[in-house]
């Protein structure tokens, strides 16, 4: 029953886009109307100009923003996945032991294990005599993979809570072993249920790149800082930042809506 239903919320999300991308264009046009360049020095440039003259340099910081968050998920979702089957161990040390990681790592504030990251790990190795320097932005990158393992792992966790007992006992009675079980027909099975809330993890954390700025990683947000210091200009400030946001609404407005449409279908089929 509960695929019968419509879903409220979608037409809700679809008119909060809609009303941001509009209040966006909206703002930077009455604010372009308003600062004409001739209506303050014949050589100065209107706001969208500049903007457009930047936006190469933006893309760039944008480029960097969504390198971190495939990296960090990728890594981070190898990590998760096997501690998350940690957690399901039989074994009493071993899921106590990755219980606790998941909790402490889960329940950090992310700005935090950025700092550790950049702080703790060096910032060269040597390997086989030769100095391999470690950029910062792949520092922030690791910082940021410590919560999404700690996330992944209870999706993982949740996930395979979530098949019912009498699947264990099938298998157990094919004389199937628990990690047959397991990677066979457990971990298939609640795949499905598991990718929503991935994907819903990914957009989170596409979001919260952007605090890679506060240690200096030449990302989008810290691109528009310099911008905004280099341009010194005062009406620049809301136009630019608010055109940050609408890069990362446009890529992640779908996924979010993906997320929606994956819940609703599956939900339905079960």
């Amino acid at each position: 029953m509960r695929g019968m239903h419509s879903n409220p919320g979608a037409g809700t999300n679809l008119r909060y886009a809609v009303l941001i991308a509009v209040s966006f264009l909206l703002f930077s046009g009455s604010l372009w109307a308003q600062t004409q360049p001739q209506a303050i020095d014949p050589d100065r440039q209107s706001v969208l100009s500049v903007m457009w003259k930047w936006t190469p340099m933006l893309f760039e910081g944008f480029q960097l923003n969504l390198l971190m968050s495939a990296l960090a998920m990728i890594g981070g979702t190898v990590v998760g996945v096997f501690l998350g089957l940690a957690q399901v161990s039989l074994l009493g040390p071993v899921k106590r032991s990755a219980s606790l990681l998941t909790q402490i790592l889960r329940n950090a504030p992310w700005l935090v294990a950025i700092f550790y990251s950049m702080y703790m790990l060096p910032y060269e190795v040597h390997v086989g005599g030769v100095l391999i320097k470690i950029p910062d932005w792949l520092k922030a990158t690791f910082g940021f993979s410590l919560p999404v393992i700690a996330n992944v792992s209870e999706i993982v966790r949740g996930g395979i809570s979530s098949i019912p007992v009498q699947q264990w006992e099938a298998a157990r009675s094919l004389a199937f072993t628990r990690r047959q079980t397991l990677w066979m027909i457990v971990l298939p099975q609640c795949a499905k249920r598991m990718l929503p809330p991935w994907m819903n993890l990914y957009s989170i954390l596409t979001m919260a790149t952007v605090l890679a700025n506060v240690v200096g990683v030449s990302e989008a947000m810290t691109m528009t800082r310099e911008i905004l210091a280099s341009e010194r200009r005062s009406d620049l400030l809301l136009p630019m930042y608010g055109y940050i946001l609408v890069w990362f609404f446009i890529y992640i407005f779908p996924i979010s809506r993906l997320t929606l449409w994956l819940e609703r279908k599956w939900a339905f089929k079960e």
